[in-house]
């Protein structure tokens, strides 16, 4: 499971302004705000800026200025994947050291949509073990409780992260990750095709065409 929610994009404004440096070509711009404050590239800046990307990085530098934040809530498996992509990205998460006992474990706190009836049989024995275990730490205070909980924390656990990341990074995680075989890459894939000219900036080699 992975969900994606209260995406902003931003700078787009001075990204493609930059983008008009190199050659001093100011006066050829053609972009503007409509009337709900969304950014409009006109027909030249559009021209430009499926140029500069067709040409590869060196040339597209302006798209690391247009800048994605969105909330994701994703299974710690997932996470571990994503944080391969270091560079231009910052994320603050829940946390589970301070907050992890804070609520009663449920189902849905959990990515288990793929289980066969007979794992997910023994994840719900598994999750009663860990709730009694929350319960017990709630009271007692115990750190061997807590530790427990830490330690038998799955996988499959969701965690909230919000995230802020460019387009250049989205890039290459949509050309690594979108025949990856863990249909959450594929929900975040689909996602990246939803953002703002992401045909022409971001899904823009010539096989996508």
């Amino acid at each position: 499971m992975l969900k994606l929610e209260r995406t902003s994009v931003m700078n787009f404004e001075n990204a493609i302004r930059g983008a008009r440096n190199p050659m001093n070509s100011w006066a050829k711009s053609d972009s503007a705000y409509d009337d709900k404050g969304n950014y409009i590239l006109g027909e030249n800046d559009l021209a430009l800026a499926r140029k500069l990307c067709r040409a590869g990085s060196d040339h597209r530098k302006f798209v690391r200025q247009i800048l994605v934040s969105v909330d994701i809530t994703a299974p710690l498996y997932w996470w571990k994947e994503f944080d391969t992509y270091k560079v231009a990205t910052v994320a603050n998460s829940t946390s589970t050291m301070h907050k992890i006992h804070a609520k009663p474990f449920e189902l849905a706190d959990f990515s288990v949509d793929k289980l066969s009836d007979g794992a997910l049989a023994a994840f719900r024995t598994y999750m009663d073990y860990m709730e009694a275990t929350r319960r017990r730490f709630v009271e007692t205070k115990d750190k061997r409780d807590w530790y427990d909980l830490i330690q038998l924390l799955p996988s499959s656990y969701n965690q909230l992260r919000t995230v802020t990341m460019n387009y250049e990074t989205l890039i290459n995680i949509y050309y690594a990750r979108r025949a990856h075989k863990l249909d959450e890459w594929h929900v975040f894939c689909d996602w990246i095709r939803t953002l703002p000219y992401a045909d022409d900036l971001i899904c823009c080699r010539e096989e996508e065409r």
